[in-house]
C-alpha cells in the first residue's frame, strides 16, 4: 500500500494519500519521478492529504514539496513528523 507520494527524492515532505495513517507505523512512500517506493518511519497521526516529513529539518530550513519551494519552517521537524502550518510558514510574509 502507498501512504504517501512525492516528486522527487530530493523533496523534504511527502503528501499522505491514504486515511488514518498512525504514529509507528512504517510508510510506503512513492517518489513519482522515479517511480519506486522508499520506507519511512510515521512519528505522528498525519491526516489525509497533509505532509509527512522525508528528513529532519531545522528551522530556517526550505521546504521543498512536488520540487517546488512551499516555505521555511518555523518549528523543528523530524523525519516522520507532521509537517503544517504549526512548524511551516510561507515565506511571502
Amino acid at each position: 500500500m502507498i501512504h504517501c507520494v512525492l516528486h522527487d527524492p530530493n523533496d523534504s515532505v511527502a503528501v499522505v494519500v491514504t486515511e488514518n495513517v498512525k504514529a509507528g507505523e512504517q510508510l510506503t512512500a512513492l517518489i513519482l519521478d522515479e517511480n519506486r517506493t522508499i520506507q519511512i518511519p510515521c512519528a505522528a497521526d498525519i491526516p489525509l492529504g497533509h505532509k509527512v516529513a522525508m528528513r529532519d529539518m531545522a528551522v530556517g530550513d526550505t521546504v521543498i514539496k512536488y520540487g517546488v519551494d512551499i516555505g521555511k519552517v518555523v518549528a523543528a521537524i523530524k523525519t516522520g513528523e507532521h509537517a503544517h502550518v504549526h512548524n511551516i510558514k510561507t515565506k511571502r510574509w
